[in-house]
């Protein structure tokens, strides 16, 4: 018996957002179905995290035409 492979997971179709407390290396990554849910998460939780808009994905890969976009209060 060998040691399982490990491969990235596969990334939903949606729109992403990684919420950090402020100063912190690592965060959680939220899914919101459409692109004004995810900016409303977005203004919910920019005043006592650090919010990095992730931005769309779609069949595992990200959709070009979004930028990553890092929103700090």
């Amino acid at each position: 018996m060998g040691r399982p492979p490990v491969l990235p997971k596969k990334k939903k179709d949606g729109f992403y957002l990684e919420l950090r407390n402020k100063g912190a290396k690592s965060g959680i990554i939220v899914i919101r179905d459409t692109k004004e849910a995810m900016m409303q998460a977005a203004r919910q939780y920019e005043n006592t995290k650090d919010v990095i808009i992730l931005g769309e994905h779609k069949n595992g890969k990200k959709v070009e035409e979004s930028r990553a976009k890092k929103v700090s209060a």
